[in-house]
C-alpha cells in the first residue's frame, strides 16, 4: 500500500476518543489475528508528528494545521515538503523493546512512532472487532486507518479499542505513538532500580467476537464455602436478558443462568466433590462460557487463600512460601521478556531453585507468565509499580495506579496461582501515602475479596537500636500478609551482622520476607567477605536464612533475584556495568554458589513440612 503518514492522524479534530474502553478478559484464547512481526518505526525526540512549532497537539486543534510529517503517496502534492515516510523507515520487530533492537536508542526515553499495514483475515460480517494490545510502555495513542482510538497510559497492563466498521478487508495501517518518558506524577515514578524500556512490548491482535459476547467473567472457589463455584458473567451487546451457560464438561456441570439488564449474571454452582489447584497438583479445568453465538473456553484452577494468626492456609492447610523475586526480562536476549518461551525458562529457572512461590516485581507481568504459573503450580504475587516515592497527593496519580491495579486483576483473577495482589514496595510512611495506598486496598478487595492484600514495606529500628527490627508502619494493619524488605549485610553492615540483630514484630499476622541479597557477579571469587564476590553472596544467604528462621511467623521468603538484570543505576566497572547482580542466576542464566544455598534451604523446608 502506499504510505500513509501522520497528518492523516491529525485532520479528525474534535472526533478523537480519548476514553479507554473496558477490557476484553482471556483475549488469549479469542479468535484473533495477530499483528505481531516487523513494524515501521521513525523516533520523533521533539514529538514534531504530535504538536506543532508552537508545541499545540495537532488532534485538539478545531481547525487542525498539518504536522511536519506530511501525508506521502499516491495523493500526495508534489509542492509539498516530504520529510518523515514510514514505509522508508528501518523495522523493528513487535512485541519488543526498542532499547535491546536499535543500539543507538539503548537508553533512549522519548518517542517512537510504529506503524503496521495489514489486510484484514478474519470473518468480520456481523461481529464485531477489538485492537488488542498486550501492553505499551508507557504512554500509547493509538490511530487506525487515520482515526484516533484513544491514549492508554501505564506501561504493563492490557487495552483494547473496538474497531469494528473502522476496520476493512484490504489497506488498513495502525499507527501507535509510544513514549516512555518518566515523570514524577507517573506510575512509577521518576526514580526506579530497573530498566525502563520502551515499545509495544507485548503482543497486538484484533480480536473478533459476536454481537454480544462474553466481555469479562469470574469462576473460583467461594471463599466462604470450598463447595461452592461462584463468581459472574459480564455480556457485552444489544439485547437483555440472555441466557448464559457455564459448562465444565468434568465436573457433570451444564448450568444456565440469566444476565439482567445490564449484561451481568452472578454465577453460583454447588459442587460435591472437587479437586482442588496446589503447588503439588495444579490442575486446572477445562471450562466453557455461552451464550448466543459465542463460546469462551478457559483452564481454571479452584482453590481457597485466607489467612488465620501466623498461617498462611491454601485450602485450608498452612503452606510455606518457598519463593524468589522475578522481573521480566529474558534469559537468551537478555532483553524484554515477552513470549511463551521466555516465561517458561524463567519459571523452570525457579522450580529449579525448589519455589512454589514467585513475586513478580515490580509491576504486572505478560499473560504469558500467569498461565504457565498455573500449568506448572507456583504461586504467584502480582503488584503495580507504586513503588518509592509516588506522587502521593495528585489525585490523577493515585487514578493511574487504581487503574493499573484494576486492569491487573480483570486480567488475571482468574488464575488459580495468583494469591496476592501487592499494592507497592518500599513506600515511606506518611498520611498521603497511606490514604493513597488504602483507597488502592479498598478498590482491590472490591474487585476481588478472594485474595490477599500485602505490599513490600520497610523494617526499621525502635529507640535507635540497630540490632532489634520491627515493622512501625500504619500500613501493616491494613494488608492480609505482612512483607518486608530487608538488607542487612548488604547495605546494612556485613553478613555477620544477622547472628546480632533480633526481630521484634507485634503484628499477629504471616509474614513473608518480600527481598533479601546481595550483589555477586558470575564468575568473581574470592573470600566471603568481599564484596560482590560469589563468596560473599553464598555467606549473606547462609547468615539471613539463619536469621530469619528465627521469627516465629515467618511463612515465606522472596529473595531478591531469580537473575541479573538490567539497571542504568548499577554502573561500578567491571562489577556492575549496568547490571543489577544481585541474581542467583547471571544474566545468562549461569548459578551462582548463593543459588545452591537457597536451594537447600527450601529442600530442607520441603521436607519439614511434609
Amino acid at each position: 500500500m502506499s504510505s500513509r503518514l501522520f497528518t492523516a492522524l491529525f485532520l479528525l479534530g474534535f472526533t478523537t476518543i480519548f476514553a479507554q474502553e473496558n477490557l476484553i478478559v482471556n483475549a488469549y484464547n479469542r479468535t484473533a489475528q495477530s499483528l505481531n512481526g516487523e513494524w515501521n518505526y521513525i523516533v520523533d525526540p521533539y514529538e514534531n508528528g504530535y504538536y506543532n512549532y508552537r508545541y499545540e497537539p495537532f488532534d485538539q486543534q478545531e481547525k487542525p494545521s498539518k504536522s511536519a510529517f506530511f501525508m506521502n503517496g499516491k495523493q500526495a502534492d508534489k509542492t509539498e515538503l516530504l520529510e518523515y515516510d514510514f514505509d522508508k523507515s528501518p523495522v523493528m520487530n513487535i512485541p519488543g523493546d526498542w532499547n535491546t533492537q536499535d543500539e543507538k536508542l539503548f537508553y533512549y526515553e522519548g518517542t517512537v512512532w510504529f506503524k503496521k499495514s495489514f489486510d484484514y483475515t478474519g470473518k468480520a460480517g456481523n461481529n464485531r472487532v477489538f485492537l488488542y494490545f498486550g501492553a505499551v510502555n508507557y504512554r500509547a495513542d493509538v490511530y487506525l486507518n487515520g482515526k484516533k482510538l484513544g491514549t492508554h497510559i501505564g506501561g504493563f497492563t492490557p487495552f483494547n479499542y473496538e474497531v469494528t466498521g473502522l476496520v476493512k478487508a484490504k489497506d488498513n495501517f495502525v499507527v501507535v505513538k509510544v513514549d516512555n518518558k518518566r515523570c514524577k506524577e507517573c506510575v512509577p515514578t521518576l526514580n526506579t532500580d530497573w530498566w525502563n524500556y520502551g515499545g509495544i512490548t507485548r503482543d497486538v491482535q484484533l480480536v473478533e467476537v459476536p454481537q454480544t459476547f462474553v466481555r469479562e467473567y469470574e469462576l473460583q472457589l467461594n471463599h466462604k464455602n470450598n463447595r461452592q463455584i461462584s463468581g459472574f458473567i459480564k455480556l457485552d451487546g444489544n439485547g437483555t436478558n440472555k441466557k448464559v451457560t457455564v459448562n465444565i464438561p468434568e465436573l457433570k456441570i451444564n448450568k444456565e443462568f440469566t444476565a439482567d439488564a445490564n449484561g451481568l449474571a452472578p454465577i453460583s454452582i454447588d459442587v460435591k466433590k472437587l479437586r482442588n489447584w496446589s503447588p503439588e497438583d495444579p490442575y486446572l479445568y477445562t471450562i466453557s462460557l455461552s451464550s448466543g453465538d459465542d463460546m469462551i473456553n478457559d483452564k481454571i484452577g479452584f482453590r481457597t487463600i485466607a489467612t488465620k494468626g501466623h498461617d498462611i492456609l491454601l485450602n485450608g492447610k498452612s503452606i510455606f512460601l518457598r519463593g524468589i523475586c522475578i522481573h521480566e526480562e529474558s534469559v537468551a536476549g537478555q532483553n524484554r521478556a515477552h513470549s511463551p518461551e521466555d516465561a517458561r525458562q524463567l519459571l523452570t529457572m525457579a522450580k529449579e531453585l525448589g519455589c512454589n512461590y514467585v513475586r513478580l516485581a515490580h509491576y504486572p507481568h505478560n499473560e504469558h507468565m500467569v498461565r504457565l504459573a498455573d500449568e506448572m503450580g507456583l504461586l504467584v504475587w502480582e503488584e503495580i509499580p507504586v513503588y518509592w516515592t509516588i506522587d502521593w497527593k495528585n489525585e490523577s496519580t493515585y487514578k493511574n495506579a487504581e487503574n493499573q491495579l484494576t486492569e491487573m486483576i480483570t486480567r488475571d483473577r482468574n488464575r488459580a496461582s495468583v494469591i496476592i495482589w501487592s499494592m507497592a514496595n518500599e513506600t515511606p510512611s506518611t498520611d498521603a501515602r497511606n490514604a493513597f495506598l488504602g483507597r488502592l486496598a479498598k478498590q482491590a478487595r472490591t474487585l476481588d475479596p478472594t485474595r490477599l492484600i500485602s505490599a513490600a514495606l520497610e523494617q526499621s529500628s525502635p529507640d535507635g537500636n540497630p540490632l532489634v527490627k520491627t515493622i512501625d508502619d500504619p500500613y501493616a494493619d491494613v494488608v492480609d500478609v505482612l512483607s518486608f524488605n530487608q538488607y542487612i549485610g548488604w547495605y546494612d553492615g556485613l553478613p555477620e551482622k544477622c547472628s546480632q540483630v533480633t526481630w521484634n514484630i507485634t503484628q499477629d499476622k504471616p509474614i513473608i520476607i518480600s527481598e533479601f541479597g546481595a550483589d555477586a557477579k558470575s564468575g568473581y571469587h574470592a573470600d566471603k567477605l568481599t564484596r560482590f564476590s560469589e563468596e560473599y553472596q553464598e555467606y549473606l544467604y547462609e547468615e539471613t536464612l539463619k536469621m530469619l528462621g528465627k521469627i516465629k511467623q515467618l511463612r515465606g521468603l522472596s529473595p531478591w533475584i531469580l537473575k541479573d538484570f538490567r539497571s542504568p543505576r548499577r554502573q561500578l566497572p567491571g562489577l556492575q556495568d549496568g547490571w543489577n547482580r544481585k541474581g542467583l542466576y547471571s544474566e545468562t542464566g549461569k548459578k551462582k554458589k548463593g543459588f545452591y544455598v537457597l536451594k537447600r534451604f527450601y529442600e530442607e523446608k520441603l521436607k519439614q513440612d511434609k
